[in-house]
């Protein structure tokens, strides 16, 4: 039996979720609300997770569905999409256009294409098992760096509520590489995909965050684990690599 491509649905559910976002990002009056574990959720992550479910029941009924916000919908398949409505709520909030809808079809606990979509960027990635990781219509690949002294790491928030679970080697690695940016979230992963850097530290982030990146970079020639070097997106942390540097960053990160 052939494996469905499940990218035509992925990219219908991107092209509603673009849509929305576009409508409500830096509105003056977009409801917001702070959860208990003190990140954001707005009107527009709600909406636009709603319409994912819609049209998953609409086009394929088989697929169970694992959101950020609604949960989980078990579906009779054993495949679902695993979605995060906005990722980066807090730079939509304040009005950067830093922020993507992350969507993934996950089979039997195994990746099979995943659609990072950025409307304020007006970019979207791309990338199915076996098929390769796109930019649109460029394949990306990630970096051939080899030296820790020519690498660039990407990470998140080094305090206040996000930085309460920093790896102890975040500052190790920093200071053996050459330069290091703190751009978060979808993005960076997605720039270790391009090639445009060789490290990317999550410490903090759950299935729904994961689930696209994860197979983004490993379609891209790279690597993407938790912080003890798991490839699942269920361990709680997220760490993308070129590859060639991976078991050093995990070390260092650790130390």
């Amino acid at each position: 039996m052939p494996t469905p491509d499940w990218l035509p649905l992925l990219f219908e559910i991107a092209d509603r979720s673009d849509e929305i976002a576009r409508r409500l990002f830096q509105r003056v009056d977009l409801r917001v609300e702070e959860k208990p574990d003190r990140s954001l959720v707005t009107e527009a992550d709600r909406e636009i997770e709603s319409a994912a479910r819609k049209l998953v029941a609409e086009r394929h009924p088989e697929l169970g569905v694992f959101g950020e916000e609604q949960g989980e919908q078990a579906g009779s398949s054993g495949a679902r999409l695993i979605i995060d409505p906005i990722d980066a709520t807090s730079n939509f909030v304040r009005r950067v256009p830093v922020f993507a809808t992350l969507l993934a079809i996950e089979v039997e606990r195994e990746l099979a294409a995943g659609v990072v979509s950025a409307p304020a960027l007006v970019t979207r990635w791309h990338a199915s098992r076996g098929q390769g990781a796109w930019q649109g219509g460029r394949r990306l690949r990630v970096s051939g760096v080899r030296e820790l002294a020519h690498a660039q790491l990407f990470h998140g928030s080094l305090a206040g509520y996000e930085g309460g679970r920093t790896p102890p080697g975040l500052l190790k690695l920093a200071q053996a590489t050459h330069r290091q940016r703190g751009f978060g979230d979808f993005w960076q992963h997605c720039l270790v995909a391009n090639g445009s850097g060789e490290f990317a530290v999550d410490p903090i982030v759950a299935p729904w965050d994961i689930a696209a990146l994860q197979i983004l970079v490993e379609e891209a020639g790279g690597r993407a684990t938790s912080l003890a070097g798991e490839r699942t997106i269920y361990a709680g942390s997220l760490v993308s690599t070129n590859g060639l540097l991976h078991e050093t960053a995990l070390g260092l990160l650790a130390s």
